[in-house]
């Protein structure tokens, strides 16, 4: 169920389960199983995580639905959050703290009614919608949060990434298995004091406010947008399972998410996933909390991971390619807001640097540095044609030549900025499992 802002939107599918009979529409008349099928609200944008809490409490609060759930799901209540719409809407640096309060809330306000609670992360694969390295994005949840359960969506070519061979499958699934074991054994630790807490609700206002101010707020950023990137080409090229628009404005928040990343991945600037993040922590650095942002990145399993994620889009991304597209693209009138983003990405990956301690971007990680160097003489040229066919087939659009060959640098494109996640989860916990080894060592 999408978009649950009050309880009474879950109330209302047990009464249509409850009238359609489906306890007892199974093969045969016979009961299905647990009685009736499950109901899982979905919070996704940010109005809606902050809800979350509310809503499971207001739910769990009435007697037929707290002893529903005790004697058809065996005292267990299944919440989905999701990522996609709320990047989209507030941030990726803003979303992740959403997220992560909801996700506590939620599990205090089933721990008060003694109720059991699985977490469904709606993730894609990309960090913009939430996706990254399994082991490390488990072993930074809330506390609590993971108890022995938890369900994630693998979508789209994350699917044949991770489970296409049997040897990937079960490498992602003792993935999956050790990161579970950890957090419920030996749950990731909380923000150390309060005032870590404050600076996280400081940063994400001023990270939404400057996110919003660009996508939402600029009346030149939509068109822009479409200019700058293959978006507007992607709607024609049937690459996708579903339209990407959920109507049929041409506004950003009818946009699904998935194209937002997309189109800007093509690009290399992948705006959505650290676009709003300089800001934030430039706001809190220069009131001299850098020291504490230091603190927080090294004992902070959450924020660690936050930071982690953005540093890793922030070496993937490519400031002169993406300037070729805004000057050869973009109306000449439009491409100071080009610059001017291009300088955000700059002040994001300094302030990132100065929070991780690491001197250049993807330090820790050498071997995703070398693994995106090592495609660069590929990528380029890639994205070289795909400026110049989107010039020409802007001119022409119904030249299927042309749409051809733009379908061709868009998958050249894409398989070149893919991969690292997968890369990157088994790297961490290749590194984990290093590092426990040498402690038994000692």
């Amino acid at each position: 169920m999408f978009g649950n802002w009050q309880a009474s939107d879950v109330l209302a599918v047990e009464l249509l389960q409850k009238d359609a009979r489906l306890a007892v529409s199974g093969e045969l008349g016979r009961p299905c199983p647990g009685g009736t099928l499950r109901v899982v609200p979905l919070f996704e944008t940010v109005k809606d995580l902050r809800a979350a809490g509310l809503v499971i409490r207001k739910l769990l609060s009435i007697d037929w639905y707290r002893e529903h759930i005790i004697k058809n799901h065996n005292g267990h209540q299944e919440v989905m959050v999701g990522y996609s719409d709320s990047g989209k809407d507030a941030g990726r640096f803003t979303a992740a703290w959403e997220l992560y309060k909801a996700q506590e809330d939620v599990v205090a306000a089933c721990n008060e009614y003694g109720i059991k609670v699985t977490l469904f992360h709606g993730r894609g694969g990309s960090i913009g919608r939430g996706g990254g390295p399994t082991y490390l994005a488990i072993q930074s949840q809330p506390p609590g949060s993971v108890m022995g359960s938890l369900r994630s969506t693998e979508q789209g070519e994350m699917v044949q990434a991770k489970f296409g061979l049997p040897q990937t499958a079960v490498r992602q699934l003792e993935i999956y298995t050790t990161a579970v074991l950890l957090a419920t054994l030996r749950p990731p630790q909380p923000p150390r004091e309060e005032k870590w807490r404050n600076l996280m609700e400081e940063m994400s206002e001023i990270s939404c406010q400057n996110y919003r101010s660009v996508v939402y707020e600029n009346p030149e950023f939509l068109a822009y947008f479409h200019e700058a990137t293959p978006q507007a080409e992607l709607g024609f090229l049937n690459i996708g399972s579903r339209p990407t628009r959920r109507k049929s404005s041409t506004g950003i928040g009818h946009l699904r998410a998935i194209p937002w990343v997309f189109a800007w991945t093509q690009t290399r600037f992948v705006l959505p996933a650290w676009l709003g993040v300089g800001a934030g922590l430039q706001g809190v650095c220069e009131k001299g909390h850098t020291d504490d942002l230091k603190a927080m990145y090294k004992e902070w399993p959450f924020f660690q991971s936050t930071i982690d994620l953005i540093e890793m889009v922030l070496g993937k991304a490519d400031i002169p390619i993406a300037k070729h597209y805004d000057e050869v693209l973009v109306l000449e009138s439009r491409q100071e807001l080009g610059s001017k983003l291009r300088r955000e990405l700059l002040a994001a990956g300094k302030y990132v640097l100065v929070i991780s301690g690491h001197e250049k971007l993807s330090e820790n990680n050498r071997i995703l540095r070398r693994l995106i160097e090592s495609r660069l003489p590929y990528l380029n040229p890639i994205n070289m044609l795909q400026v110049e066919i989107l010039k020409r087939l802007r001119c022409d659009d119904a030249n299927h030549k042309l749409r051809d060959a733009l379908l061709i640098t868009i998958n050249g494109i894409a398989a070149g900025m893919r991969n690292t996640v997968s890369v990157l989860s088994a790297i961490y916990f290749a590194v984990y499992a290093k590092s426990k080894a040498d402690e038994k060592k000692e």
